[in-house]
């Protein structure tokens, strides 16, 4: 099923978790969010994937053996981890963790309210983890 994007958003969120995660750089799906001062609860979780392709100066800096494992399990500060979601008011978001670092004093990723998709959107094409 081909999904239906309805606004492209790419916004950072405030995430909440009911329970903390145990791995903080290979998060679990929230149990809910804040955006611009409204909170989301997230009342189910639609798919999940992740993309761990270098980009940038980071696509050129590893071996050819070492980057093929990469690119399926991920490296330090490389890759997003992506959840499709619907919320407690009915609508359908794609939300993703960048694990990427911004300084040696900021190593923490961030999240990201992609976009609002159509409710009940499927297959996006991209690989599901789950």
């Amino acid at each position: 099923m081909e999904i239906k994007p309805l606004r492209f958003i790419d916004q950072p969120i405030e995430v909440i978790f009911d329970t903390p995660p145990l791995t903080e750089k290979s998060p679990p799906c929230p149990d809910g969010f804040i955006w611009e001062g409204r909170s989301y609860r997230v009342v189910g979780k639609v798919s999940e994937w992740f993309d761990f392709t270098r980009r940038g100066r980071f696509a050129r800096n590893m071996q050819p053996a070492h980057a093929s494992v990469a690119s399926r399990r991920g490296s330090l500060g490389v890759g997003k981890f992506y959840f499709r979601v619907r919320t407690g008011t009915g609508q359908t978001f794609d939300i993703y963790y960048d694990r990427v670092i911004l300084s040696a004093d900021d190593r923490k990723g961030r999240w990201f309210l992609y976009r609002e998709v159509a409710s009940g959107g499927g297959d996006d094409g991209l690989s599901d983890s789950e």
